[in-house]
């Protein structure tokens, strides 16, 4: 579990005031081993309210504390940044959506390549994902 102070210190570092509900997420996606969306977040707190939950995953992401993932299932999920990380394109990375277990992974070991796209083609969103299935339900 990574420590309040850290918590604390990662997010004044990117602009984002800690506050407790803040602080309590952030929690919350440090200890996913997989990218998670807003109803699995929800889950998480007995007495929340979904538009405060929204609300802050979408200032962290517009902080690139985290980032999203439409990984095709209709829900949008989320993923800490990892250091350094300012979700710019050299900064993208490939997903991994299981189609057995539905757990979406960020493999931040591979980076979504450069496309060299035709003149007068501008890019707005790269992602890349993965299906098939992981470790646990390839066994």
């Amino acid at each position: 579990m990574m420590d309040r102070e850290k918590i604390e210190t990662k997010l004044i570092n990117k602009g984002v005031k800690p506050t407790a509900m803040r602080m309590l997420v952030m929690e919350v996606l440090f200890n996913q081993q997989t990218a998670i969306n807003l109803s699995q977040l929800e889950q998480s707190f007995e007495k929340a309210d979904r538009i405060t939950l929204y609300r802050t995953l979408k200032t962290f992401e517009d902080k690139n504390v985290i980032h999203s993932i439409d990984d095709g299932t209709g829900a949008i999920k989320y993923a800490l940044c990892v250091d350094g990380c300012e979700c710019r394109p050299n900064d993208l990375h490939v997903h991994f959506h299981c189609t057995k277990c539905k757990k979406t992974y960020c493999l931040t070991n591979s980076s979504i390549p450069v496309i060299n796209l035709p003149q007068k083609f501008i890019s707005q969103e790269t992602n890349m994902v993965i299906k098939g299935l992981c470790e646990n339900c390839s066994s």
